[in-house]
């Protein structure tokens, strides 16, 4: 299930993508033989449709074909997602396979969205 909306990142797009983007960036680092990255894979479209009206963007990086990225961010065990603030600063990152709902839950966190008056008051 391809989307257009997930953006597939590499060695060559990653640099110029994370100066120009000015939002909250979900990347999912995945393996075409890994079983949970494939699963996680079938989220990324879901996530996309969810945050259609937020300043993220969903993309993807397959760690096989691209080193340097792997590299940077030392992935060692896949599913690999991060997630990088407007900062551009790595906010959370995960290894394994989480539910679509602990996603979600994590880019709200980001995102500032379903948070109470304390909690935007105080984070």
């Amino acid at each position: 299930m391809e989307d257009q909306n997930i953006l597939e990142l590499t060695d060559a797009t990653y640099s110029a993508f994370m100066e120009q983007t000015q939002g909250v960036v979900f990347i999912d680092f995945y393996s075409e033989s890994c079983g949970p990255c494939q699963t996680l894979l079938t989220f990324l479209p879901r996530l996309s449709a969810h945050y259609k009206d937020e300043t993220l963007v969903i993309a993807k990086v397959n760690a096989a074909n691209n080193p340097k990225l792997a590299a940077k961010f030392m992935v060692r065990s896949l599913p690999l997602t991060l997630l990088v603030g407007r900062d551009k600063m790595v906010k959370h990152a995960e290894i394994g396979l989480l539910s679509i709902d602990a996603y979600i839950k994590i880019i709200d966190k980001e995102l500032g969205l379903n948070q109470g008056f304390f909690s935007r008051l105080f984070s």
